[in-house]
């Protein structure tokens, strides 16, 4: 499956004359965390909102890194998150190995509500984190929580970027939507928040907040996929709005934990019909610009 996937996923980005994709959504952890992950999945935790969620990627980490590089995902993250106290830190020690071992993940840092938080997330910033992830359905928390205050501060002086599931897809936690997110947001205006899921399922109330704060984007990560559009369809009168914020749209998989191939993701993006320089934009440049990767300049390619 990956070779001819693999050749399927460059032709794709080959023909909109990209050097490849940048991925702002992808899975990496330590091994038995990432196990039970999987695990929730097979059991249809409540989270997953009962839906089955066969996991396409299941396969050990350096056979995941690799696959990623035949695609020619040319940077990708390693998005973790604790579900209590005391994990964060953890996981963002692992992350400093992992990112040294890994120098085409960009690396990866997350944080939970707790008193100790501001330090930590000084410190994984110093120690060179370019991104980090939050996840407020699994965590359980309100990202407005007076705890977090200094971190969100940490993070908006610093400029590094958050990608954060606040979504209320695919079920709703005590604290998702995007009132908690507008709380944090009117605090730390300069907060540069990547809204995973497209804020699925609600779509336009996360595009408002993007209208109204400049440093807020979105990723696909999901969106517009067969197995979505079944549960939270994005709604066809905001496609414009999408496309206007064409430089603020990144490249998200959740790969490995989809239960569809990487390359269906991309051909999703490409039937909403918003034309070669919204995918380029989407698939690499806007990532390659937020993270400081090489610029590149877009070539007209036919037949795509």
């Amino acid at each position: 499956m990956s070779d001819h996937e693999a050749g399927q996923v460059r032709r794709f980005w080959e023909g909109l004359g990209l050097p490849g994709l940048v991925d702002v959504h992808t899975h990496f952890m330590p091994e038995r965390v990432l196990r039970k992950v999987w695990g929730y999945f097979d059991a249809l935790g409540p989270l997953t909102g009962g839906v089955e969620w066969p996991i396409t990627y299941r396969r050990a980490e350096g056979e995941r890194a690799a696959l990623l590089r035949e695609f020619g995902v040319r940077a990708f993250t390693a998005m973790l998150y604790p579900h209590k106290p005391g994990m964060a830190r953890w996981l963002n020690g692992w992350a400093v190995d992992f990112a040294r071992r890994t120098p085409d993940c960009l690396h990866t840092s997350t944080l939970f509500p707790e008193p100790d938080v501001g330090t930590y997330v000084r410190e994984a910033v110093e120690a060179g984190a370019r991104v980090f992830k939050a996840h407020v359905q699994v965590g359980a928390y309100d990202p407005a929580d007076e705890l977090l205050d200094a971190a969100w501060g940490v993070l908006a002086e610093a400029g590094v970027p958050v990608v954060i599931h606040c979504g209320s897809g695919p079920a709703p936690g005590k604290h998702t939507g995007p009132e908690p997110i507008a709380r944090v947001l009117a605090r730390h205006p300069r907060l540069r928040l990547v809204v995973a899921h497209l804020g699925m399922p609600e779509y336009e109330d996360f595009l408002d907040l993007a209208d109204r704060y400049g440093g807020v984007r979105l990723d696909t990560t999901m969106a517009f996929t067969d197995f979505s559009e079944r549960l939270a369809p994005f709604p066809r009168r905001a496609l414009p709005r999408l496309a206007g914020l064409g430089d603020r749209i990144l490249l998200g998989s959740d790969f490995p934990n989809i239960p569809y191939p990487y390359l269906h993701q991309l051909r999703a993006l490409e039937r909403l019909e918003l034309g070669d320089a919204w995918l380029r934009g989407v698939c690499h440049d806007n990532a390659a610009r937020l993270f400081g990767l090489p610029e590149h300049r877009p070539e007209h390619r036919s037949g795509h």
